[in-house]
């Protein structure tokens, strides 16, 4: 039982340790290149989408 929590807790942590790494390098592309981005979609009419 003790260990069925743990296992839970783990799986858990490990979850949340790759949701925060994938905002993180998502964040991290944007920061890259947020203005291209945006200025592709000003060119093409998709900027008001935002």
């Amino acid at each position: 039982m003790i260990g069925n929590r743990i296992a839970t807790q783990l799986l858990l942590a490990a979850g949340a340790l790759a949701l925060s790494a994938a905002t993180g390098l998502a964040f991290a592309g944007w920061l890259d290149s947020g203005a291209r981005i945006f200025m592709a979609m000003a060119e093409t009419g998709m900027a008001w989408c935002f």
